[in-house]
């Protein structure tokens, strides 16, 4: 069975919980999804591993993964040197998000110059020797990753946003804001002109 593990990720309104899963055999790694495609999200670490005993799924806490999306919206509203680390973390988790969630939009199709751009990260840690290519096909695969995030945090399935309100003795609280990059307001996409 695959092992299910919590990866909090970095909202402006608070922490949100997703369960990451390496894919076994051709299957690709992915964020977890419900049975609809939408996508599985917790305020907690303890709810995350209370889904997965409920549902029969391996739940592994070995190190928390995180990430903190905003420097890698800060950089796509306003590209300069590149975050790398948070860059790179990004960049696999818009396409592990992309593998398990089922959204009106897609990752572009990868080409030369995302290898290129993506390979940038490992050899010049601040991207200085990207091409103007290579800067491009970065910021367009991260401005698009952070617009299926928003869209996938829109339609999340809460399971423990009841208990939380219960215990709080309000309604339910809301999913943490997604992040909105320039030309995604209101969920539509604009191309710049």
């Amino acid at each position: 069975m695959t092992d299910h593990h919590p990866y909090r990720i970095g909202t402006r309104s608070g922490d949100l919980y997703v369960l990451w899963r390496r894919g076994e055999g051709d299957d690709r790694d992915a964020v977890a999804a419900d049975d609809r495609g939408r996508l599985l999200a917790f305020h907690a670490v303890r709810s995350a591993e209370e889904h997965c005993a409920r549902h029969h799924r391996d739940f592994v806490t070995d190190a928390e993964s995180s990430l903190d999306l905003e420097p890698v919206a800060e950089w796509v509203r306003a590209p300069g040197p590149v975050p790398a680390a948070e860059l790179l973390e990004a960049w696999n988790f818009f396409e592990d998000l992309a593998q398990g969630v089922d959204t009106s939009l897609a990752l572009p199709v990868q080409g030369a110059a995302h290898d290129a751009a993506y390979d940038r990260f490992f050899e010049a840690g601040d991207g200085a020797l990207w091409t103007d290519g290579e800067a491009a096909a970065a910021h367009d695969l991260l401005r698009i990753g952070l617009a299926l995030w928003e869209e996938a945090v829109r339609g999340a399935v809460v399971p423990d946003a009841h208990l939380l309100a219960r215990r709080a003795g309000i309604g339910s609280p809301p999913v943490p804001d997604a992040f909105s990059p320039t030309g995604h307001e209101n969920g539509q996409c604009r191309t710049n002109t």
